[in-house]
């Protein structure tokens, strides 16, 4: 455990840290499934969305570990889950693939919290972003919710050259803040890209383990709410 006078950078993820992933998709692929007339196909809204969960994961996946570039994510995403159902349609995917980069980041919707931690920490610390989102879309995000206000620095993915969890992400991200890693905390949901990518380069970093997954005690510290942060900072 770090001591709170150690920190002087504050380093966040965006998706499913601060930006509710989950309701803000939701709402988007409602939109995009009545525009499409995906019923159409035989399938309700409530049986597509799990599956494209899954799909955009493994897609994900896929483009953390440079296995998938990033215009093949915007619609494999799409044409993975529609051909779950049976339709093998690349056309249709790219279309919804195109869509949905225009209707996510209009979603405004954050995880609980987040306006009230960010309102404490801003006063103390200088606030930063490393996301593996898309420059373009992680920016109109950060402005449509209204938290852009809170961050000096926004490092993505395509800025550093290298995607978390890459060493050279979280190097990339010290030398643009001008902080020793000593000194710097990432605080993510994602245990490999956001945790274990930081401890592996030095940071220190707390695990918003949201889903309260069970993980054996490691050189990282857990929290399951944000409001959290208050009591660790």
């Amino acid at each position: 455990m770090f001591k709170d006078n150690s920190i002087r950078h504050v380093f966040f993820d965006l998706d499913h840290t601060l930006w509710d992933f989950e309701t803000n998709s939701k709402l988007a692929i409602s939109e995009i499934y009545d525009e499409f007339n995906l019923q159409s196909f035989g399938f309700t809204l409530e049986d597509y969305w799990p599956v494209y969960l899954r799909c955009n994961e493994y897609c994900w996946d896929k483009y953390r570990k440079n296995q998938m570039n990033k215009d093949l994510l915007r619609h494999q995403r799409f044409y993975l889950s529609l051909k779950n159902f049976g339709i093998s349609d690349r056309i249709l995917a790219k279309k919804m693939g195109k869509k949905y980069v225009i209707l996510s980041p209009l979603k405004t919707a954050l995880m609980p919290g987040v306006m009230e931690v960010l309102e404490y920490l801003y006063p103390k610390y200088p606030l930063h972003i490393i996301t593996n989102g898309f420059q373009e879309i992680q920016h109109l995000k950060l402005k449509n919710t209204g938290i852009d206000k809170f961050f000096d620095k926004i490092i993505t993915s395509e800025k550093a050259g290298r995607r978390k969890p890459e060493r050279h992400i979280f190097e990339f991200a010290l030398k643009k803040t001008s902080c020793l890693s000593q000194h710097a905390l990432m605080i993510g949901d994602n245990l490999d890209a956001d945790i274990e990518g930081a401890v592996n380069a030095g940071l220190h970093a707390i695990w918003f383990n949201h889903h309260k997954e069970i993980v054996e005690p490691n050189n990282f510290t857990s929290i399951h709410q944000l409001i959290e942060l208050k009591q660790i900072l």
